[in-house]
């Protein structure tokens, strides 16, 4: 049962999870990879709307990924971009990623490669994921500029496209776990987390939305 109050806390996590920055045009869109194909609709609307005038969508697969993108996350973001209608000419493809911070880094070695020149790059995640891929590539590429965006959903709408709400739930705690204790291990920048984004944080997990959570201190971004 999820009570008024874990959907309160839930809330909360989601706001924090969000930057809120203003979309505006730059050198290049990454697609960090995942099982979400609204990160490749996002990537092509950007594209459309001219605030960049380049596509790189990087990942590989994962236990979550592995059947439902055989192909790799990269590939089958960047066959959803053509569908949109964005030219071959304009995607990078990074196929190798793992984890977030494997995406920062690969992904700037395949522009290198390319001889594109970066000053910065919208940053495109699922909406709970913003504020992670928003500190490892501040961590891993200090001198761009970054801005977070995400295809515009509430929490309600997110959940209905999930369709298992303690699956989201338990998403939201995991992140925010990682955003406290990444920095220490050198993967991202540290930052201010409110007390009562804190709050609701710990109720969350006393509640029980835990699966999500990382449970060594081994883990990697």
């Amino acid at each position: 049962m999820i009570s008024s109050q874990d959907w309160a806390d839930t809330r909360r996590l989601w706001e924090y999870h969000q930057m809120g920055h203003s979309v505006r045009p730059c050198s290049v869109a990454i697609g960090l990879g995942s099982h979400d194909l609204g990160v490749a609709d996002t990537a092509a609307d950007l594209y459309r709307r001219g605030m960049a005038p380049l596509l790189v969508f990087t990942g590989a697969t994962s236990p979550t990924t592995r059947e439902r993108m055989p192909r790799g996350e990269a590939v089958h973001y960047r066959e959803r971009a053509l569908e949109l209608g964005v030219p071959d000419s304009a995607i990078l493809v990074e196929p190798r990623a793992r984890n977030t911070g494997e995406n920062i880094r690969f992904s700037r070695a395949v522009l290198e490669e390319a001889g594109v020149d970066v000053a910065s790059v919208l940053l495109i995640s699922k909406p709970y994921e913003e504020r992670r891929a928003y500190a490892t590539a501040r961590k891993l590429w200090p001198e761009i500029e970054i801005i977070s965006a995400s295809i515009p959903m509430s929490l309600d709408e997110y959940v209905d496209s999930i369709g298992d709400a303690r699956l989201v739930i338990d998403m939201l705690v995991g992140a925010l776990q990682r955003l406290l204790i990444y920095p220490e291990q050198g993967f991202m920048i540290s930052q201010h987390v409110p007390a009562d984004v804190l709050q609701s944080y710990e109720r969350l997990r006393q509640r029980g939305f835990t699966s999500r959570l990382l449970r060594s201190d081994a883990a990697s971004s």
